[in-house]
């Protein structure tokens, strides 16, 4: 009671004028007005501007339907086989043959070329577009994007496994100037072979830590494909996505999936994984020079792989990794443990003299054991019992 209400401020008070002070005639007032006389001009062209603009958008939207419509949905991705002239080409889909089909207006044609990624109306099959992202989504998910977290640091022994790994990967793309100073070329590859759980996957790993260079990680069954020639296809994809990224390392666990030696097939799926293999060939040692990539295979099966595969000129260097001896037992007891608490009855020491043959896996695994039973029992210290 007794405040003065605030006027309500409606359409009519946006539109009307601010009061101009001072009231009498003079220069200030004059350049207060002419300001406001440029304001009113500005908001006058801003209008009539997006007056003209609005038929503009209204016609991009349109075309933009019809060429929606033109392309159809859902497209289906296909490859560019041959382009015969400017309205026309060879496509080819991964399910079916090749096809004579037209190529629409619209589709920007300097980008067309034999082997890339292109969208096809899933009728008429004409070429309604080209696929921004030309990278196989397989491919895309083996590049390791953030870097492991295990180092040379964390394994055990294998020391002239490590010395040999990085002369013959990490060096080269590091230093490759040591080897033309010499006179000689950079190993192509190297191949980890021996029991498992020796540390072959876990020495790759530090590699990909302590090097800057691209990682691509895959495992010998995933270049096996459903469909005819997608395999050697994935492989030539993983290639070139490596040479794009160089320096960059490749490694390839379980070789041996892709990787045995040929015999007759009996059967389209062993042919299958016998062309996988023969691309695989072509790109160790083809006629592009692969310099910045340096390649890392994997398998625990080394006399079942094709000697064509091991031959030097592809893989330069062979790394045994053989069960631990009781000083590499010893490390790797040290490495596990470092973090747990143990109790005063724990002697690492019968565990490292032991006539077992344990692997690092194996000793990882005791170590883990342990520690889960302290937990189960809702203690703090690992015991002997538990071990």
């Amino acid at each position: 009671v007794g405040r003065k209400q605030r006027k309500q401020k409606g359409p009519e008070a946006a539109a009307r004028l601010p009061t101009v002070t001072p009231l009498t005639k003079c220069k200030l007032r004059l350049l207060k007005l002419e300001r406001i006389k440029d304001y009113l001009l500005m908001e006058e062209e801003f209008v009539a501007n997006q007056e003209r603009l609005k038929p503009q958008e209204e016609k991009a939207e349109e075309d933009r339907s019809k060429v929606d419509d033109l392309r159809g949905s859902p497209m289906s991705v296909g490859n560019l086989e041959e382009l015969i002239d400017e309205n026309h080409a060879i496509v080819s889909s991964s399910v079916g043959p090749e096809y004579y089909v037209g190529i629409l207006s619209f589709v920007d044609k300097d980008q067309l070329e034999p082997g890339c990624a292109i969208l096809m109306h899933n009728k008429v099959l004409s070429v309604v577009g080209l696929l921004q992202d030309e990278v196989d989504p397989m491919v895309s998910v083996m590049k390791v994007e953030k870097a492991p977290l295990e180092s040379y640091a964390d394994i055990g022994g294998l020391d002239s496994q490590i010395q040999e790994i990085k002369e013959a990967v990490e060096l080269p793309l590091t230093h490759p100037e040591l080897y033309e100073d010499i006179g000689i070329k950079p190993p192509k590859g190297v191949i980890l072979y021996g029991e498992p759980g020796t540390g072959k996957t876990l020495l790759a790993k530090a590699v990909a830590n302590s090097t800057s260079a691209t990682f691509l990680r895959v495992v010998g069954s995933e270049l096996i494909q459903k469909y005819l020639g997608d395999g050697p296809k994935l492989v030539r994809e993983l290639f070139r996505v490596a040479d794009d990224l160089s320096p960059s390392i490749v490694f390839i666990d379980e070789i041996d999936a892709v990787g045995t030696k040929r015999y007759d097939a009996h059967s389209g799926g062993e042919r299958e994984i016998q062309r996988t293999m023969l691309e695989l060939l072509n790109q160790l040692d083809g006629f592009d020079s692969r310099g910045d990539v340096k390649v890392i295979l994997a398998t625990n099966r080394i006399e079942s792989l094709d000697p064509a595969l091991l031959r030097p000129g592809r893989i330069d260097r062979k790394i045994e990794f053989p069960l631990p001896d009781i000083k590499t037992r010893r490390r790797i007891f040290q490495i596990h443990t470092s973090r747990m608490t143990l109790a005063d009855d724990v002697n690492l020491e019968e565990f490292v003299m032991t006539k077992d043959e344990f692997s690092g896996a194996d000793i990882k695994a005791i170590c883990t054991e342990a520690g889960l039973l302290a937990l189960r029992e809702r203690r703090m210290k690992v015991r002997l019992i538990n071990s």
